[in-house]
């Protein structure tokens, strides 16, 4: 009997996915191969382990049974790899999902360190907000998300990556034009307030402090680059992470505007599902740490 790796792991993918196509998405191939891979494999053990219908996959009672022992089989090759301690020997696709501030920060370190430390992984890389990486997550349509809190589900596996204050800043002749030593929230009121999304913890935040202030005039972008770069424009001004203004704070560009309050320090983990994963997943996350540690 010669079954291979790959027809393994089709099988567990589409299990866990209940989905062909899903399956080979997730493992970069068409949904013909992840098809052959399974008529394969059923062939070889002379057992049907799947049964297909029009728009769902379910296991067999033998699948379900099967399916532990393939399991079994791929993480052994994993162990197998780990007690070679040969990096080289991990391979296949990592899909990372990361937030904007990890672009503009120390992403460039992280996946030069993954390309030395394993260099046959590849990585496909997502960059979305936190609330959507988590649905990608838990969708398994990535295996590790970088992101921001709070988090509603606890992971057992996830890495701290530490937090990162807002501060307030505006182009130089804006702050020069106002003439305003200490801001006060109706100060900040006359102005564009240029935020993060809608759909994000900041901009919520946001806008419950200045709930009771009138005028206000929030801007709220996707793009927290664009955000910058219009606040650098004099478009308005802005409450941005203090790293991600680093170098315009210091080229001149922008000033801190000093004012009392600012939302909560973004605090990052490194988050994947642990039952999951492979071992590149959590030693992703682990070099995750250390990259951020550093930066």
């Amino acid at each position: 009997m010669n079954f291979s790796l790959k027809q393994l792991e089709a099988f567990v993918w589409v299990a866990d996915l209940a989905s062909f196509r899903k399956a080979a998405e997730r493992l970069n191939t068409t949904q013909p191969n992840i098809s052959s891979r399974i008529s394969s494999l059923e062939k070889l053990l002379d057992v049907k382990l799947l049964e297909r219908s029009t728009g769902s996959v379910r296991l067999t009672p033998k699948g379900q049974e099967l399916l532990t022992h393939a399991r079994g089989v791929l993480q052994s090759t994993q162990q197998l790899q780990e007690a070679a301690d040969r990096a080289s020997l991990y391979d296949g696709v990592l899909k990372l999902g990361v937030t904007e501030l990890i672009v503009h920060t120390w992403l460039r370190g992280y996946l030069k360190a993954l390309k030395e430390e394993y260099p046959e992984v590849l990585v496909e890389l997502t960059v979305d907000l936190s609330v959507n990486l988590t649905a990608a997550l838990a969708a398994r349509s990535i295996d590790l998300a970088l992101q921001s809190g709070p988090f509603n589900e606890a992971l057992a596996g996830a890495q701290t990556l530490g937090c990162y204050p807002w501060i307030w800043v505006a182009s130089p002749s804006v702050i020069d034009a106002q003439s305003i030593t200490r801001w006060t929230a109706a100060d900040l009121a006359k102005l564009p307030i240029l935020t993060h999304a809608r759909s994000t913890g900041p901009y919520q935040q946001v806008k419950d402090h200045f709930s009771g202030v009138r005028g206000l005039k929030l801007v709220p972008s996707s793009n927290l680059a664009a955000c910058l770069q219009m606040t650098v424009d004099t478009m308005g001004i802005a409450v941005l992470p203090k790293a991600m203004v680093a170098d315009e704070l210091e080229a001149g560009l922008l000033t801190q505007i000093q004012y009392d309050w600012a939302p909560p320090d973004l605090c990052f983990e490194a988050r994947f599902h642990q039952a999951h994963v492979s071992a590149i997943v959590q030693k992703a996350a682990l070099l995750a740490s250390n990259i951020a540690a550093g930066h």
